[in-house]
């Protein structure tokens, strides 16, 4: 089996969110880049998070203050880049008595909005729950709450959009393409993956929660040890009908999420538990659940159980070990680590880090690269370019909305507000000039149209239902098994191109 005869000037392994940042980063100086991911696109970690970008309000307490500052300020960058899957949300913090006070919060959130001096947020302000709309479905021992400011981000879609992007600037991106063995040669690395092998000249290590397996595979030592913890969810009905997330304190000190989702449904979370099973088998427990459940019920009015849980989810956060006793404490901060000139050709290994600054973790990794491989580009084009559908302005997503419903006047409001929050103005291309809902060929159910599926099969590497209901469209609540089998059956007759 011969290796391509042109090598790539660098090989990304993982195709999560920190992967297909530095493929898109290096690709737009000018690399030649090979992207290659075991399954589909965001299939681990990356799809399995609190779906927030956010600056880490609770990451002051342990007086991690540059890893906030950076988040607040990565947060705006996102916004204006990709106004399509990211947005605002003023999230409601109850005051507990007799945990933290509600001058050491009111502190807090005062240095929190001044981290983040010269962002377009609000500022924090205090509310009495009695007379806000978010005090409605909470029980009545909670009187008082500041509502601050962080930001909503569909976290698949950012991971695609970045994938998008570096092959439309000529990155080679290869899903279901597993790599089973790797080894310095002169002049650069001899992969193997998916049945073939490819040359490359530097190697990059993105694979999340196994960069370390995949270390030990290649017989290299690592500079840094990682804490695998697991960070669960569960949806349920939406528990209140306004638009404030919460963000709740508990008597053992950690702090949960109640977020709208998908119209319809609440998102409760997360976790942190020592995660010490299988990559590949990483699941909510019982134990978490009824955790979460709980924890709800401390605040809502409505009560859930087991039976309310619509769906839970769970993914691993790869942590930098910082020898912090509790999973919650241990640092969200990243590293990297590149191998030294003597060992041949560079290898860059990503340790840790968070959704919200994958940007500028690329944006190191590849200037990190750049010494070692001449890059003719510019280092921090990223944080200016848009992404693609995020051409328009970060709080125009309501005229986007208008123009769609002018033009696609057959598609019903529900269908308009989640491709737009979808696709940006990509909604144009995937939609074109058609003029009524027979023209967008075969109806799956739930708005999801044939032509939406042959677009995210021939430009966004979908293969699978999941890949479209889970990752591309958040639509998997809504399906039903006889619908799900249906996408199914149409995408095996009809394979991407």
């Amino acid at each position: 089996m011969a290796a391509r005869d042109t090598p790539y000037d660098i090989a990304v392994v993982g195709g999560g969110i920190n992967g297909c940042g530095i493929a898109r980063d290096a690709a737009g100086r000018g690399a030649r880049v090979l992207l290659l991911e075991q399954g589909d696109l965001a299939t681990g970690t990356s799809s399995a998070s609190s779906k927030l970008i956010h600056g880490g309000l609770r990451y002051l307490e342990h007086r991690e203050f540059g890893l906030v500052r950076e988040a607040l300020l990565e947060r705006e960058k996102l916004r204006a880049i990709a106004p399509h899957v990211i947005w605002p949300l003023h999230f409601v913090l109850p005051h507990v008595p007799g945990l933290r006070s509600y001058w050491l919060l009111r502190a807090g959130l005062f240095l929190y909005d001044h981290l983040g001096a010269g962002t377009r947020s609000p500022r924090t302000r205090t509310i009495r729950l009695q007379k806000h709309p978010a005090g409605t479905v909470l029980r009545p021992e909670y009187t008082r709450a500041l509502v601050f400011s962080d930001c909503w981000g569909d976290d698949a879609r950012l991971v695609v959009l970045n994938a998008r992007d570096a092959a439309n600037r000529g990155a080679d991106i290869r899903t279901r393409c597993r790599v089973t063995a790797f080894m310095r040669e002169e002049g650069g690395w001899r992969i193997t993956a998916g049945g073939a092998e490819y040359r490359a000249r530097a190697l990059v290590n993105a694979a999340g929660p196994g960069a370390v397996n995949l270390l030990a595979a290649g017989s290299i030592a690592s500079s840094h040890r990682m804490r695998l913890v697991r960070g669960s969810h569960i949806v349920t009905r939406k528990l209140f009908d306004h638009p404030y997330p919460y963000f709740l304190q508990l008597p053992d000190r950690r702090i949960f999420f109640a977020i709208p989702y998908e119209e319809d449904f609440t998102l409760i979370g997360t976790t942190d538990a020592e995660h010490t099973g299988p990559l590949d088998q990483v699941q909510a427990s019982e134990e978490e659940i009824a955790y979460l459940c709980a924890a709800a019920n401390r605040f809502f009015r409505q009560p859930i159980g087991r039976a309310d849980v619509l769906w839970s989810f769970a993914g691993v956060r790869p942590l930098v070990h910082d020898g912090s006793g509790r999973p919650e404490d241990a640092t969200r901060g990243y590293r990297l680590q590149l191998s030294p000139q003597s060992e041949g050709a560079p290898l860059l290994t990503v340790f840790g880090g968070k959704l919200t600054v994958y940007r500028h973790l690329a944006q190191e990794a590849v200037d990190l690269l750049g010494r070692c491989i001449s890059l003719a580009g510019q280092s921090g084009w990223t944080g200016a370019a848009a992404l693609p559908g995020g051409d328009f302005p970060a709080d125009d997503i309501d005229h986007l909305e208008e123009q769609l419903r002018e033009r696609y006047s057959f598609l019903d409001a529900r269908t308009i507000r989640r491709i737009a929050r979808a696709y940006g103005t990509f909604c144009f291309t995937i939609f074109g000039e058609r003029t009524s809902r027979a023209e967008c060929g075969r109806q799956f159910g739930h708005g999801l149209h044939q032509c939406e599926v042959d677009y995210l099969m021939a430009r966004e590497w979908a293969r699978t239902a999941d890949d479209v209901l889970w990752r591309r469209t958040k639509l998997g609540l809504r399906f039903s098994p006889a619908e799900t089998a249906a996408l199914t059956a149409y995408m095996i007759r009809e394979p991407a191109a």
